[in-house]
């Protein structure tokens, strides 16, 4: 059995988003098309990565693609048991049914489980206009006719978000302090805006997922009920392996791998368990840098950096090296333009934090981060910043 496949057009404006919901509740009760969410900007390209000539699996409801941050974007299967399964163990962990503020581009799994999960308990969920980006006026407009119901009050954001309503203040924050709950993902969050947060008296929940896994299904180092963690490989850090109701059930193209074996997904990251049994992401395997032998975790270094309160934000990367294979190093914001941090001061945080082979050995302050798809760092992106520095010192010595 199978089913036809169609894009939908994601819109911005808050409206045009809440139309989307028949066609998003026909996809799951199995009455209309699957769907592949796409955006005016990417819709060629994701329908080309895609393909649309064949009829998906027939429990296929979404196919979502990816942001390509690996290489060619590719489109994840999810069956309505799965973004179901994800939805109501989400709500339950939360603190069960409530009205979400959805403020995330429903082309991502992300903003789409808010869909999903407001479908599943019968509620309509408000939306943030993302017209012209996400601006924290927007965020606390939206957020008045959520904040003024009873019962729990949800919101979904990524990093760059919420650094942005950290450090603008005012009403978007106001209402951000106003939920019961704010399901935090996509990205990993320096720990100075998780701290920066706490202190501000937002309720934070770190989410650990991806499109494969219907999104987040690991909240606070916990699973949500019905998923299983286990790590491979070396240990005390092993490859992150999930299993549960929440799994995709392949990829579009075929890939000629299944992504599920026995039940579990192998993920591209690395972790390891914390003593009091939560799981911590380490990073990704891909990202790993080998540097004279020496294997080292950029998430490692960018958090060491980024707990500097003269650093707003930090990548790390790896760039070839004859003498070293790889050496690492960093793009960094800082939190003060005007005063930007002592690179001494980098290096030692580094040092002290994560050792001598992972201080970084070039630093180049930049005004913001490259991203990629929702709060994602463009590493490409990064490491061209670094070639363009090679570049020009190569032509200075000619």
């Amino acid at each position: 059995m199978s089913r036809e496949l169609r894009p939908l057009l994601v819109p911005t404006a808050p409206r045009e988003v809440l139309a989307m919901l028949p066609a998003l509740r026909a996809a799951l009760d199995g009455h209309g098309p699957a769907l592949l969410p796409v955006t005016a900007a990417d819709r060629q390209r994701l329908v080309s990565a895609v393909g649309l000539v064949a009829p998906v699996p027939g429990h296929t409801a979404l196919v979502v693609g990816t942001s390509g941050s690996t290489g060619a974007p590719k489109g994840v299967m999810l069956s309505a048991r799965a973004l179901v399964a994800s939805a109501v163990a989400t709500n339950d962990r939360l603190g069960g049914p409530g009205r979400w503020l959805m403020a995330m581009s429903a082309r991502y799994i992300g903003g789409l489980q808010v869909l999903i999960r407001s479908l599943v308990v019968g509620t309509t969920p408000a939306v943030v206009d993302l017209t012209g980006g996400f601006r924290p006026m927007e965020f606390a407009k939206a957020a008045r006719s959520v904040l003024s119901d009873d019962g729990p009050r949800y919101t979904a954001l990524v990093p760059t978000q919420l650094s942005r309503l950290l450090s603008d203040g005012g009403a978007g924050l106001d209402a951000l302090r106003g939920f019961d709950a704010v399901v935090l993902g996509g990205a990993a969050a320096p720990e100075t805006v998780l701290a920066s947060a706490a202190a501000a008296g937002v309720r934070i929940v770190v989410s650990y997922g991806m499109s494969e896994t219907a999104g987040g299904c690991v909240h606070d180092g916990v699973p949500l009920d019905g998923v299983r963690i286990r790590l491979s490989g070396a240990q005390p850090t092993g490859r992150i392996e999930l299993s549960g109701p929440v799994l995709t059930h392949g990829y579009l193209p075929d890939t000629g791998r299944p992504p599920v074996v026995d039940g579990w997904f192998a993920t591209s990251d690395l972790g390891r368990w914390l003593p009091d049994g939560r799981l911590a992401v380490v990073g990704r395997i891909d990202d790993l840098i080998n540097t004279g032998g020496v294997k080292v975790s950029p998430l490692l270094v960018e958090q060491a950096l980024t707990a500097l309160a003269e650093v707003s934000s930090a990548a790390v990367v790896g760039i070839e090296d004859p003498e070293w294979g790889h050496r690492v190093a960093a793009a960094v914001v800082p939190a003060d333009p005007a005063g930007p941090p002592d690179e001494s001061a980098l290096r030692a945080a580094v040092r002290d934090s994560v050792g001598d082979a992972a201080v970084p050995k070039e630093f180049r302050l930049v005004t913001e981060l490259p991203l990629l798809g929702p709060g994602k760092v463009d590493r490409g992106a990064v490491r061209a910043i670094f070639a363009r520095s090679d570049q020009v010192h190569r032509r200075h010595c000619e």
